[in-house]
């Protein structure tokens, strides 16, 4: 399936990578955006990144062969709804929200039924940096995008945007929906719930000021992901509220077990318990580490 003409649905990092990572890699079609910022568009228009935009969302999906929707996870499903009357079902709609679930409950409920030509997919990659601005050519370059593919989907259509997704230079792995929101409530979306918790409770202690003061570099690299866009991932949190409330109350279990073993100078389970997680993150760099290494080659 040739891809002449890609519309991207709001053009800030991930929306703006995508575009720059296909400008600079060969990508020979058009590419429209779409958004309700001018300023962000004109943006992207002047840094090359697309080659014409509309605000008017009608206008920017004519004739295209691929609609990326890539608005914050909650606008997105409310995207989806008002595409369902604008396009044909040779039109593909894909999306690269961090939540599956409900922007399939959304395509559903919009159509009727699952459409053939909807390829939900999931970038992995980000930054703590937003905008069209902080739009990166090698963003996606040797991380995965997951894709979700549904038993309705068309088998043309899955493959056009893997390999959209692989002129990137990202690796693409396929998941059910319900699996990826587990998946990515346990490694993404907890880990952002902690960050900011930690931050906003230690911000407000009598001795913030040396808290912050005298962090060291675990701290800083722990906390990082709290800068983040606040908006975007309160959002997400919403939007996959079953699985993530999954995931802290496996974590709070744990960290109720590990606390009792404190208070109670339990040295056998405090060892015990950080030398399980030592030996499981140690497997993990070494996943990561072989990755790397067979990604290089």
């Amino acid at each position: 399936m040739k891809i002449q003409r890609i519309t991207i649905l709001a053009l800030g990092l991930i929306g703006g990578s995508l575009a720059k990572a296909l400008k600079t890699r060969g990508f020979d079609g058009e590419i429209v955006a779409w958004g309700r910022r001018e300023a962000s568009l004109a943006k992207g228009l002047e840094l090359g990144l697309i080659d014409r935009y509309s605000l008017d969302l009608t206008e920017a999906i004519a004739g295209a062969d691929v609609i990326v929707v890539a608005t914050p996870t909650l606008i997105a499903a409310d995207m989806i709804k008002q595409l369902a009357p604008l396009v044909n079902d040779q039109v593909i709609i894909t999306d690269v929200a961090s939540v599956k679930g409900n922007l399939l409950t959304a395509a559903k409920q919009a159509f009727g039924k699952v459409p053939a030509n909807l390829v939900l997919g999931h970038p992995i990659a980000g930054s703590e940096k937003s905008g069209v601005e902080a739009a990166k050519a090698d963003l996606y370059v040797n991380h995965r995008v997951i894709l979700t593919p549904t038993d309705e989907t068309n088998p043309r259509a899955l493959q056009a945007i893997k390999a959209m997704w692989e002129l990137t230079g990202a690796e693409v792995v396929e998941m059910p929906v319900a699996e990826h929101d587990e998946v990515l409530a346990a490694t993404s979306h907890l880990p952002h719930v902690l960050a900011y918790t930690l931050v906003d409770a230690l911000a407000g202690s009598p001795e913030q000021q040396n808290i912050f003061r005298f962090a060291a570099g675990g701290f800083r690299d722990f906390t990082r992901i709290a800068s983040s866009d606040p908006t975007m991932w309160k959002d997400i949190a919403l939007a996959n509220s079953d699985a993530i409330l999954k995931t802290i109350d496996l974590f709070s279990a744990q960290l109720s077990i590990l606390r009792s073993a404190i208070e109670t100078k339990d040295s056998e389970n405090i060892m015990a318990s950080f030398t399980r997680a030592k030996s499981a993150r140690d497997k993990f760099a070494l996943m990561l580490e072989k990755q790397s290494k067979d990604a290089s080659e």
